[in-house]
């Protein structure tokens, strides 16, 4: 099945499609970084690593960017307030937040571009604005003039008409129509500037994640992300602009929006001081309870916090978390592809009579749940990545191995080279919950699940196995950007060490030299 998405801009589920079949390219508004990061900073982070996660589990290659807005009127304020440069500012708190990152155990973005990074784009943006009759200059900055891009307002349903100065309107008596919006701002005494043909002065708000996404990913890339309170103006800002100055619409294929933490049916802000810092939270709890609470509401839909929020969601997390660590011992009775393909691997080590002869009801439901748990969670997943309901497929999974794992009791006992039926279930289990619980959507910690399970020389096979993989996975990137030369030495370096690589239709294979089971990378 395809994967299907809310798209924002049309209103409606659409399939996705790539610009470029194989390759996905997401970009994601960041932060402001003048205060502590908060759970409503977590939450794009963790969806977006699931979505990323799951393209790549489905094929994909995916280049994320997630921007930092390190120049801000409010970056500038709190240096004022503190005595120190606005970078050092926006440098803490972006450090703040990675370390955040670190904490819950997400992948970074492939490019965290800072606007500060990125004037020469912004300004020759905003030039060609100007020069293309869509911006005007008054008194050193300058605005986008939105009466000369009819469709404003196709991203929120905003009639241009109809707005006036107010919330999110930026008040400003230069302006021809209260709409418009600065590209370029005028520096003020003693604020940070650059210099520019209109004078010097700094981006306006929108314009830096026009400038980033275009730079980074180009013209009509795949998923551009954030929360959804930035559908207006940010967001439809950015449509705007991008699309008057590349001369033709599609400057974003799906826009995504996810729902907002909100406390007490206020969003958690900085501005508001209703917030509980990422430190915080995750000083009080575990990184995999944090995603779980994140990923148990779909995305578009808001969280309402409280203090007990995550004390509340803890038994089903430690139900899942629990199940892995008791089933991640039998993982090691599975060889070769059968900790990739677990259920597939099932059926061609069959016992005698086949699964379904002489199975006891337990044993049945298990193999029933694990059969299914795949096509399960996939299916949510497709369905505009459906998080709560995929977690709900990996709870039936748990649901039957449970019971099979306390008849069957420790695995430790189990001799490898004659495991039960049963053992090799509970094994597959494991796999499926690692595979889908902890790789794609990170609630499952895979470390933690294996840490004692399986003997030392099991846990070091798992290690050259994900070292080769990740040895492959650098080499595919340097295969879809062409620079085959360093393909190669890597493909020839490897052979060295005794690993022979195939590249197949489904990917790179590997297998250890003498000839042994053959593995998918």
């Amino acid at each position: 099945m395809a994967i299907q998405v809310y798209n924002t801009l049309t209103r409606r589920t659409e399939t996705f499609t790539p610009r470029e079949p194989g390759r996905v390219s997401i970009y994601v508004c960041g932060l402001t970084p003048y205060d502590h990061a908060h759970l409503g900073h977590l939450r794009p982070a963790v969806v977006w690593q699931a979505i990323r996660n799951y393209l790549e589990y489905k094929g994909f290659q995916v280049t994320l960017v997630q921007n930092f807005t390190d120049i801000d009127d409010k970056i500038i304020d709190r240096a004022r307030a503190l005595g120190v440069p606005a970078e050092t500012v926006a440098l803490t708190y972006i450090r703040d937040y990675l370390e955040a990152m670190d904490r819950l155990g997400l992948r970074y973005a492939d490019h965290y571009p800072r606007v500060t990074r990125h004037i020469p784009e912004v300004v020759e943006m905003v030039s060609r604005l100007v020069e293309r009759g869509h911006a005007y200059e008054v008194e050193g900055s300058v605005y986008f003039d939105t009466t000369t891009f009819p469709s404003y307002g196709k991203l929120s349903g905003q009639r241009r008409e109809a707005l006036e100065a107010g919330a999110r309107i930026e008040p400003d008596e230069r302006k021809r129509h209260p709409a418009d919006f600065a590209l370029w701002k005028a520096a003020k005494p003693g604020e940070p500037a650059w210099s520019s043909p209109w004078g010097p002065g700094r981006p306006g708000w929108h314009i830096e994640c026009s400038a980033m996404s275009l730079h980074y990913l180009g013209f009509g890339f795949d998923l551009h992300g954030g929360g959804a309170d930035l559908i207006f103006p940010h967001h439809e800002n950015e449509v705007a602009q991008s699309e008057a100055y590349a001369g033709q619409e599609g400057f974003v294929r799906f826009w995504l929006h996810n729902g907002l933490v909100n406390v007490k049916a206020t969003k958690m802000s900085k501005s508001l001081g209703n917030f509980t810092t990422a430190r915080e939270i995750l000083r009080r709890h575990p990184p995999g309870l944090v995603k779980y609470y994140l990923l148990s509401t779909h995305y578009r839909s808001p969280i309402e916090f409280a203090d007990t929020s995550l004390d509340e969601a803890r038994p089903g997390w430690e139900r899942l978390e629990g199940a892995h660590r008791r089933l991640a011992g039998f993982e090691r009775l599975l060889v070769g592809l059968g900790r990739q393909r677990p259920e597939w691997w099932l059926e061609h080590q069959a016992p005698p009579g086949g699964w379904d002869q002489g199975r006891d009801e337990v044993e049945r439901r298990a193999l029933a749940a694990v059969r299914a748990v795949r096509e399960a969670f996939e299916a949510a997943m497709d369905d505009d990545l459906n998080t709560p309901r995929a977690l709900g497929a990996l709870f039936d999974l748990v649901r039957e191995a449970n019971p099979l794992a306390e008849r069957v009791g420790s695995p430790d006992a189990v001799d490898p080279a004659s495991p039960a039926p049963a053992h090799l279930l509970l094994g597959a289990a494991s796999a499926l919950l690692r595979q889908l619980g902890g790789q794609v959507l990170g609630v499952v910690d895979v470390a933690a699940g294996t840490a004692g399970a399986a003997p030392a020389a099991e846990g070091r096979e798992r290690l050259v196995e994900s070292l080769i993989s990740l040895v492959l996975e650098i080499r595919q990137r340097a295969r879809a950007a062409r620079r085959f030369d360093e393909a190669d030495e890597v493909r020839d370096r490897l052979a060295a060490m005794g690993v022979v690589v195939e590249d197949t239709a489904a990917g790179p294979r590997w297998k250890l030299r003498p000839p042994g089971e053959e593995r998918t990378a």
